[in-house]
């Protein structure tokens, strides 16, 4: 959300120093890390364990409805693999495992609030557009 005192011109242009700022490569990892606010799996594994705290692979696979095992293990991988999350091996036999959200991952929750607090606060305006566009009539 932008707030009222801040012009939407200057918004887009610091949007753009920001975007011109990016390097080749830094402009890759910005794709590749908020791949992860626009996955369902790895914001819902994100979020489960911000409010459990640390979880088994099994217990996040029975609150996340729906996840496949390959799915959970991709994304709980590629979460690790970005800092976002860390796995602990307990060395034992059964095996034992559990993830914790790190400091990173934490701040993925802090600045996806305003996102989400957004998209709540506009609901009845997505789901007019939608029936609006559904039935044919223009925007």
């Amino acid at each position: 959300m932008i707030p009222d005192e801040i012009p939407f011109e200057e918004v887009m242009a610091r949007s753009q120093a920001a975007c011109d700022a990016l390097s080749d490569e830094d402009d890759g990892l910005k794709r590749e890390v908020l791949a992860h606010a626009g996955n369902r799996w790895s914001l819902g594994i994100v979020h489960e364990l911000g409010v459990a705290g640390t979880l088994r692979h099994a217990e996040l696979a029975r609150r996340l409805d729906g996840v496949t095992q390959r799915m959970l293990t991709r994304s709980l991988r590629q979460l690790e693999r970005d800092g976002l999350i860390m796995r602990h091996d307990h060395k034992e036999v059964p095996p034992r495992v559990d993830y914790t959200l790190t400091a990173l991952g934490r701040g993925l929750l802090v600045g996806m609030l305003p996102l989400w607090t957004w998209v709540i606060d506009n609901a009845e305006e997505f789901r007019v557009a939608r029936r609006r566009f559904d039935e044919g009539g223009a925007p």
